[in-house]
């Protein structure tokens, strides 16, 4: 270590300086294990999209995945040929991402790209609504025919899944807080025009900035 010597007064003491660690002294000999609960309703899909699940996780992640039939969950392990030690993270997350009904082509982004993440809220966090006010906010996030659903995700390149009363959100940090406020106001009851009007706005403050 770089040692650079700095005084206070009287006093002079040491400040240690570290050198950044390489990616092959970060990786542990230790063999990582995560598993992935899987919903009954999701097993046909797990069923036939398995290949499309399992070839980035063994070819571009290099970890080891099975299906556990006894436990039903996925289980990941880390393998003596990974190399990133984000790798079992990324890839749990995009098992997650699948067990939550995003599309398998949508949960692939989340192993490509490094700054997208998942985030899920009930409509009660936002405003405790039952019976039929619950089931217009629902209609009213939805639109006619998911009109409203896909504009918010177009808009703000998000993905969005409606599970009843559970909204899962897939995106980058900024984006998904711009498709969570939008979320919001329209639980909260704003009519929709206003709530794209306000949407469209920010989304091209965002890529002006950026």
């Amino acid at each position: 270590a770089v040692v650079s010597t700095q005084s206070t007064g009287d006093v002079s003491f040491k400040k240690p300086s570290f050198p950044p660690i390489s990616k092959d002294k970060l990786k542990s000999d230790k063999t990582e294990l995560r598993k992935v609960p899987i919903p009954p309703h999701r097993y046909t899909p797990l069923k036939e999209n398995w290949m499309k699940l399992y070839t980035p996780i063994v070819e571009q992640l290099k970890l080891q995945v099975r299906f556990n039939v006894k436990t039903r969950t996925v289980e990941l392990k880390t393998s003596p040929e990974t190399a990133d030690v984000g790798s079992i993270q990324k890839a749990a997350d995009f098992v997650k991402a699948f067990t939550l009904g995003f599309d398998i082509d949508d949960c692939l982004a989340l192993v490509r790209l490094d700054d997208l993440f998942l985030e899920t809220f009930e409509i009660a966090d936002v405003k405790t609504l039952k019976g039929d006010h619950l089931a217009r906010a629902i209609g009213r996030i939805a639109g006619k025919g998911g009109r409203t659903k896909f504009t918010i995700e177009n808009v703000t390149k998000t993905r969005i899944v409606l599970a009843d009363s559970k909204i899962h959100i897939l995106g980058s940090f900024q984006n998904m807080r711009i498709a969570r406020t939008a979320i919001c106001n329209l639980i909260l009851g704003s009519p929709p025009a206003k709530v794209y009007g306000k949407m469209r706005t920010v989304a091209s403050r965002m890529s002006e900035r950026f």
